[in-house]
């Protein structure tokens, strides 16, 4: 009796043994995305498109591919809020549950989470904010401001107001406003315009808005008075419609109003509707139902029910900036397997690998659905962004249209300007640059 006892439990401990084994290899066949978010508060009209947009397309590689090479991924949100605060908090409780990159959503969260990332050994991709000094990889190793920087966004708004003026030459004398939220998000592109200022000779004229940017009585009263010829607006959530009523307000041409990429969404423009109308704004992608990712997403997830938010809302322009996101996130991690093992989950360390590596050709988007979404993006050791390109759309009083071709940034000018501010923040950090042999595949 003792000895069947004794055999009894050896085969629990075993069953138990293998049980554990099977439940630890099942979930180390699942690659997990921590989702920084804000579905509540005063951004919430912005962040919940672009949230939506990031989930669908996790349920979607899932539906359609079975996951990135067999390896399921999976995902927990985190409300932030918007709050610098709470955006740590979020990334200190999903960091240690095999995190393979974090989209901080937030130029604020983001300059707190670059002096983590390096000791945490986790990427951060921020396309189209945060710091413009990272997409210098020699210094900002765990960085990825991919396809653009606010000093990029600035530099093809200067360009692009240049040749509607007839030359960037035709600027000299002329008045340039900057509307911008009073935080490291709007105060990011100002060294870029003023470098453009001394080289062109127009006036640059800075104008703070408190967040979130529901009252602009005192900034427009000064847009009012100094008459700028245009009006360059850096904000992000309630404070466009605001300030855009204001304008309209106070009898501001809209049409001389130009709008980072984050100022030119629909829930920017049709509480105002017509009176937006002229409007422009930034664009690095497009907004519709057309491209073949929407109508995968809509056919095998929507369809099914599994949709997050509302049908109408896929192919808005934040919802598919939020695709973007994902799909790029997504392939670094399928390029990190190419060279560390198909079909396994890879770390924090390899999806940084990855997303310096990416290397997303014409052909390759368009095999992923993305054609007409984005240019092609490449990313090296040194150039942590891989694309400098976007175009100007405009508000109609319903859609958005573009009104300009693919325009690209200056790297001429910013190159330098992103070289000195890395080297600064490396020696204010202690930090060196990255050796030769760190770049070798």
């Amino acid at each position: 009796m003792k000895l069947a006892s004794t055999t009894l439990a050896a085969a629990a401990f075993v069953g138990a043994a293998l049980f554990a084994a099977d439940a630890a290899q099942a979930q180390a066949k699942e690659q997990f995305f921590p989702l920084l978010v804000y579905r509540t508060g005063p951004y919430a009209p912005n962040g919940v498109p672009w949230a939506n947009g990031k989930q669908d397309y996790i349920k979607l590689v899932n539906a359609r591919d079975g996951g990135i090479n067999g390896v399921k991924i999976t995902y927990e949100e985190c409300e932030t809020g918007y709050a610098t605060d709470k955006g740590v908090e979020c990334y200190e409780r999903l960091k240690g549950k095999g995190a393979t990159l974090f989209d901080p959503q937030s130029t604020g969260i983001t300059f707190a989470l670059t002096e983590k990332a390096p000791g945490d050994k986790t990427p951060l991709i921020t396309l189209g904010y945060g710091l413009a000094a990272s997409q210098d990889g020699g210094v900002f190793k765990w960085n990825f401001p991919l396809m653009g920087s606010y000093w990029t966004g600035a530099d093809i708004l200067i360009q692009h107001i240049g040749k509607k003026e007839g030359g960037l030459d035709k600027l000299k004398g002329k008045k340039i406003a900057l509307v911008y939220h009073d935080s490291p998000f709007g105060k990011e592109p100002i060294p870029l315009i003023t470098e453009r200022s001394k080289m062109h000779g127009f006036e640059l004229q800075l104008i703070p808005v408190t967040a979130p940017g529901v009252e602009q009585k005192s900034a427009w009263l000064q847009v009012r008075q100094s008459r700028p010829d245009y009006v360059m607006l850096w904000g992000w959530g309630v404070m466009n419609s605001t300030a855009l009523k204001e304008a309209q307000a106070t009898g501001y041409p809209r049409e001389k109003m130009y709008g980072v990429w984050w100022a030119g969404a629909e829930p920017d423009v049709k509480d105002v509707g017509e009176g937006a109308k002229g409007y422009n704004a930034l664009a690095l992608n497009p907004s519709g139902q057309t491209p073949k990712v929407i109508q995968d997403i809509l056919k095998l997830v929507h369809d099914k029910g599994q949709g997050t938010g509302p049908k109408d809302e896929v192919g808005s322009v934040l919802y598919t900036r939020g695709l973007i996101i994902q799909m790029l996130g997504v392939e670094a991690v399928r390029r990190a397997q190419e060279r560390f093992g198909k079909g396994k989950v890879m770390t924090g360390e390899q999806v940084r690998w990855g997303l310096e590596n990416l290397a997303l050709d014409q052909k390759k988007l368009d095999a992923l659905g993305f054609a007409g979404v984005l240019r092609p993006v490449s990313t090296s050791c040194k150039d942590h962004m891989g694309s400098t390109w976007a175009r100007v759309h405009t508000w109609d009083g319903k859609k958005w249209n573009f009104s300009s071709d693919w325009l690209q940034a200056d790297e001429q000018i910013i190159n330098p300007m992103v070289k000195v501010a890395a080297d600064k923040y490396a020696g204010d950090k202690k930090l060196s640059r990255r050796a030769p042999e760190d770049c070798q595949s």
